[in-house]
């Protein structure tokens, strides 16, 4: 029976990194990385650094595995998904039975959390209900982006007696949910917050959280939404790629 360990390890500082995954990193063999391509490869580069400073180099190694495109550009959206992680099963169970060995630990190095908008554990599930490969995995929490933006802005994401929201662009382009006053959103290419810059809405934002490039902006939707979406513009331009998170919250 092969074993795997899913780590979140946190949202890009070295330091979000808790004892419970340094621990977890003691024990594995085999370190599976997913590429991205040139583009994200500092992400990757990264990767290899937390394992330098945490893990033992006398026990493990490091497997480089090429992800498979995703169509970014269909109609059916939650299919395409589909397809693109039921292609990452196949392709990781290729490379896990030849990379390692019955009764062997393998790695999954997660940003963030493993729980929170990552496919990891859904490939995993894949995996184990196709019966082909019999493995087992656990799954080690990690700061998420959400916790370090609230952290960095110093802000709590909920209000007194209130609830957070936390959602994607791709639901916040369809309306603002009703009966929600704050809202987290993730994985927002178009930045869609900004069609709601006439709205009495505070923003905190910030990119490349946890990290060097770190960038944080806040204040009234209305004042800071040109200068969100050209920083970001200017941002992804010079790194070939953007990871950013936000809280909006309406004040009455």
């Amino acid at each position: 029976m092969r074993e795997l360990l899913v780590i979140g390890v946190g949202a890009g500082d070295p330091d979000h990194v808790t004892m419970q995954a340094v621990q977890a990193l003691h024990t594995v063999d085999v370190f599976f990385v997913l590429d991205k391509g040139p583009a994200t490869a500092d992400l990757t580069e990264a990767r290899r650094q937390i394992l330098e400073r945490f893990a033992r180099p006398e026990r493990h190694r490091e497997v480089l595995v090429a992800d498979p495109p995703r169509d970014r550009a269909a109609t059916d959206y939650p299919d395409a998904v589909r397809l693109w992680r039921d292609a990452r099963a196949e392709l990781l169970e290729r490379v896990l039975r030849a990379e390692l060995a019955d009764g062997g630990r393998g790695g999954f190095l997660v940003w963030g959390d493993p729980s929170l908008y990552d496919g990891t554990i859904r490939v995993l599930d894949t995996i184990v209900a196709r019966g082909v490969l019999p493995l087992e995995y656990q799954v080690i929490p990690g700061i998420s982006s959400v916790q370090a933006l609230a952290a960095r802005h110093r802000v709590t994401l909920n209000r007194v007696a209130g609830a957070v929201h936390v959602t994607t662009g791709r639901r916040l382009a369809d309306g603002l949910p009703e009966g929600v006053d704050d809202l987290v959103v993730m994985l927002d290419a178009r930045f869609a917050a900004k069609a709601y810059r006439d709205q009495q809405i505070d923003i905190y934002w910030g990119a490349y959280l946890g990290t060097p490039d770190e960038v944080l902006i806040s204040g009234r939707l209305g004042e800071v939404v040109d200068r969100i979406e050209r920083t970001r513009n200017e941002l992804r331009e010079r790194k070939g790629w953007i990871m950013d998170t936000y809280l909006i919250r309406r004040n009455p």
